[in-house]
């Protein structure tokens, strides 16, 4: 449940860069692939590198200390 607003905003960002992806193919638009390829990446590398520190630290990603 805490990590709740994470993994929405992940999915969020994870869905927006898909859809980057396929619209660009099918407009033939290799700038927006890319794009889209790299929300996809840059919003999984995050949520990953947010959960590995939440978990060393003993609080959850987004917690004010």
């Amino acid at each position: 449940m805490k990590h709740l607003p994470l993994v929405v905003g992940t999915a969020l960002a994870v869905a927006l860069g898909v859809f980057a992806v396929v619209y660009g193919e099918s407009d033939d638009s290799p700038g927006l692939q890319g794009l889209g390829a790299l929300l996809v990446l840059g919003a999984i590398a995050y949520a990953v590198r947010a959960l590995r520190r939440g978990r060393s630290q003993g609080t959850p990603p987004g917690a004010r200390r």
